[in-house]
């Protein structure tokens, strides 16, 4: 199952990013990819707000894995900066797959660390403002997801 949205503000990916959250649980885990400053990090941030997790969410491109509390907690992971798969398991990557959505940003560069069944989001930068954002679901809970997120 695929589906494509477009959003035309920064506002709008977070606000797609939240109807996604409010529909999530833990053990979910999200693939998202897509060119520098393409929206990820304000996608991960709507996530959150639809989790119920009030804290600013930032970038983890230095820390690569920022956790956040909530009923349902998110691990928000950046492989932008790392060398391999390796250096993710090494800080804990593992410890997060049971009891949180994890949200990977740049999950193209640990394709090998990638559950078969994650829901994958590719960013597409249109113009100044506009993107595309593509969800694409193996796993038929996520093909339901997708298909019934109201935005």
């Amino acid at each position: 199952m695929e589906r494509i949205f477009e959003t035309g503000s920064i506002d709008e990916t977070r606000r797609l990013g939240e109807a996604l959250g409010r529909l999530l649980k833990a053990g979910d885990f999200l693939a998202l990819t897509g060119d520098l400053g393409a929206g990820k990090t304000a996608f991960a941030g709507g996530i959150a707000r639809g989790l119920g997790i009030a804290e600013d969410i930032t970038s983890p491109t230095f820390t690569i894995i920022n956790q956040y509390e909530a009923a349902i907690p998110m691990a928000h992971m950046d492989a932008y900066r790392l060398g391999d798969a390796e250096e993710l398991e090494k800080i804990g990557y593992y410890d997060y797959l049971e009891g949180f959505v994890v949200v990977l940003e740049w999950a193209d560069r640990m394709e090998c660390l990638v559950p078969e069944d994650a829901l994958r989001i590719d960013f597409k930068v249109l113009d100044e403002n506009r993107r595309r954002i593509t969800m694409h679901a193996q796993n038929p809970r996520f093909g339901r997801i997708i298909r019934e997120m109201k935005v």
